[in-house]
């Protein structure tokens, strides 16, 4: 029985050729329990880590895996510091002040009218005149027939309480502008009154 001859290599003595390796093909399933990929090293189960690798936290997932959350990049803002502005009162405009004093008085004027009238009208529902009228008889004697009433009616009454209104807004205004224009005079030396303003 005759044998094929076998070309052997050049210069080399009697003996097999090493078997070629084999590859696997593309998208072919890797077989459970297979040997390691040439270049990877497998660490066995229970050995310490090297001493130049740090142990990772517990719950902390790696850079690169996914899943893992962003770091926070905004930073809270910082609370605004309270400003705060010390001003000076140098200088009050006197026609300003008029304007302002004589509103502010002829509101004082009608609020007075009308406090005279409803206090008269308070009094005559109450009967303090009639006391008063019947104290007046038992001292003066019974033949007098004195009526307070009479001397302070509701008209005399509203009357007498318009003319002191009319009264005060004069002098009310008159006063203010007066104040104004000393306090421009007595800020010119002193400097005015200083205040304070701040952020809420």
């Amino acid at each position: 029985m005759s044998t094929p001859n076998t070309p052997r290599p050049a210069g080399g003595t009697g003996g097999t050729r090493p078997a070629a390796p084999r590859q696997t093909p593309v998208g072919a399933p890797r077989p459970a329990g297979g040997a390691p990929r040439p270049g990877t090293a497998q660490r066995p189960a229970g050995a310490p880590r090297p001493a130049g690798s740090a142990p990772r936290p517990a719950g902390q997932r790696p850079a690169g895996a996914p899943g893992a959350r962003p770091q926070q990049l905004v930073r809270p803002a910082p609370k605004a510091k309270v400003r705060k502005a010390r001003l000076l009162i140098s200088k009050v405009d006197p026609w300003s002040v008029l304007k302002m004093a004589f509103l502010l008085s002829v509101a004082l004027g009608i609020v007075t009218v009308v406090a005279s009238v409803v206090f008269w009208s308070v009094l005559d529902l109450t009967g303090i005149f009639n006391s008063i009228n019947g104290l007046l008889r038992e001292i003066i004697g019974t033949e007098s027939d004195f009526d307070l009433t009479k001397i302070a009616s509701l008209g005399q009454v509203a009357s007498f309480a318009t003319i002191i209104a009319v009264v005060n807004v004069v002098l009310l205004t008159v006063l203010s502008m007066l104040a104004a224009v000393l306090y421009n005079l007595s800020s010119t030396l002193v400097g005015g009154i200083g205040v304070t303003l701040t952020d809420d």
